[in-house]
């Protein structure tokens, strides 16, 4: 669970994400069947471009994506974001594939989604935006561009594409994800790719956008928001350009005209009825998320300041508890949150974040306690249970920490810490090949080759039945497909 915030600091520098639209398009090349390019020679002809191929074009994205950029897998972050996808798509027509949201830390303003029905959401956009309506409008424009094929018809009409001007941006993704910010080789490379085939292929062209816009406010209003979410949530976009100066956010260069979009949307929204405009905004579970988001993701003495300017409610005293913890500011960290325990004793997110600080600093007691309270509170809470897990481990009861870790692995079965204390234990209890196995997941999740390596062999070496090579087979095919993007 802590995945995405050990890269943190490593991502802050690199642009790879700031030109996602480039690796989608590169993506394209591990699709095409080799016999194709040696027909086409230098161009090649995608022709008719069914839901066979969204979804594995959407698939080979996402896992591009995730073996090189930190995934959020804190359990509050992720059932809050795919509740908020759920309640869109509960009101747009049904799609031949599931939908699938993640979240990147990333400090750019941007999300995207891809054919197939993948989502994914940058921590800025969250940190950002003043109301749920606003993340919601944002998204529902995304599913927009998938219910309406906008990229698959593209590429469909598209019949002839340089696969040198695909290689060139696959080459500046790359380069860029591994050298960080300020290459001007990278920087080339990006660029006379996107000059090259951008146009021709993955823009977003204004008649997209306009649909976009149109059907997401749809989707929006009738999955119960205020429909001034979409228009605000842009007007939010443009004035960051500004503030920005020069840096202009990244969702303003692959969703284009927004300016001129949240005028047109504003005209809209004016003429819809009063009481769909009047719909009040409920931000309490937005606001719960942003600030672990803030306090989790993101600069940690940055958060502080931040924290210290707004006015002290328990949420506030719990964020600067989890900021001051991370820059090892131990005493303050304890006060702020016996504050945030005072003022809320039964929040179970607080109750859950103090309950984790006194674990990590060794308070075994206390943690027990915090942590039942904050499991009584929601039992289904994932991170409350994963640290009971471990304080069950530690007290000798392996049997009923394997049931939580199971239960857990169930929902996040590409939690990488899970996955490594579970295996531990496993392997601690006499269970080497599932602790192997286990390992190797973790490993594989952190995107670590050697040690996924190492961790199948051993696993390998003990496999004893059909089931046991069946699972060695499996991790192995997923293995492949990240590797194919490692380094």
């Amino acid at each position: 669970m802590k995945k995405a915030l050990q890269h943190y600091q490593t991502i802050q520098s690199t642009p790879f994400w700031k030109n996602l639209l480039c690796a989608f398009v590169a993506v394209l090349i591990v699709l095409l069947p080799p016999v194709h390019l040696a027909k086409a020679n230098i161009m090649d002809t995608f022709g008719n471009f069914g839901v066979k191929d969204e979804v594995e074009l959407g698939k080979k994205f996402s896992v591009l994506v995730k073996s090189r950029m930190p995934i959020i897998e804190d359990p509050e972050i992720v059932s809050y974001v795919r509740g908020l996808l759920d309640r869109i798509k509960k009101n747009i027509p049904p799609q031949p594939f599931p939908f699938e949201i993640n979240v990147v830390v990333d400090d750019t303003l941007n999300a995207f989604a891809v054919p197939g029905g993948y989502v994914f959401v940058n921590t800025a956009m969250l940190l950002e935006l003043e109301h749920e309506s606003e993340l919601a409008g944002v998204l529902s424009h995304e599913l927009a561009h998938i219910t309406q094929r906008h990229i698959a018809k593209r590429i469909e009409k598209s019949q002839k594409v340089q696969i040198m001007s695909l290689v060139g941006m696959l080459a500046g993704a790359v380069l860029g994800a591994t050298t960080g910010a300020g290459s001007d080789i990278t920087s080339g490379l990006i660029t006379g790719s996107m000059a090259a085939s951008q146009a021709a292929l993955l823009s977003y062209s204004r008649d997209d956008e306009r649909e976009a816009d149109q059907m997401g406010l749809i989707y929006l209003t009738e999955a119960g928001y205020n429909p001034i979410g979409l228009a605000s949530s842009f007007e939010k976009i443009r004035r960051r350009k500004w503030e920005s100066g020069s840096n202009m956010p990244t969702y303003m260069s692959t969703h284009p005209a927004v300016e001129e979009r949240q005028d047109y949307l504003a005209d809209r929204v004016a003429s819809l009825p009063q009481e769909l405009q009047n719909r009040p905004e409920d931000d309490e579970r937005f606001k719960r998320v942003q600030t672990l988001v803030r306090s989790q993701y993101t600069d940690p003495n940055i958060a502080l300041a931040y924290f210290s300017k707004q006015e002290k409610t328990p949420l506030i005293y719990m964020g600067l508890g989890i900021a001051a913890a991370r820059v090892n500011k131990v005493k303050e960290a304890a006060a702020y949150f016996e504050k945030a325990l005072k003022g809320a004793p039964k929040d179970y997110l607080i109750l859950r974040e103090a309950g984790r600080f006194h674990y990590t600093k060794g308070d075994t007691n206390k943690a027990i306690f915090l942590l039942q309270k904050a499991a009584v509170r929601n039992p289904e809470d994932l991170m409350t249970l994963f640290f009971y897990a471990r304080l069950l481990n530690d007290k000798g009861d392996a049997d009923a920490a394997a049931n939580y870790y199971q239960k857990i692995l169930k929902t996040l079965p590409e939690d990488s810490e899970v996955h490594f204390f579970y295996g531990k234990m496993l392997g601690q209890n006499g269970d080497q090949f599932s602790g192997h196995l286990h390992l190797a997941y973790s490993a594989l999740y952190r995107n670590d080759a050697k040690k996924t390596a190492y961790h199948i062999k051993k696993a390998e070496a003990l496999a004893t039945n059909q089931k046991q090579t069946d699972s060695i087979k499996l991790i192995k095919k997923q293995r492949d497909e990240r590797a194919a993007y490692w380094q």
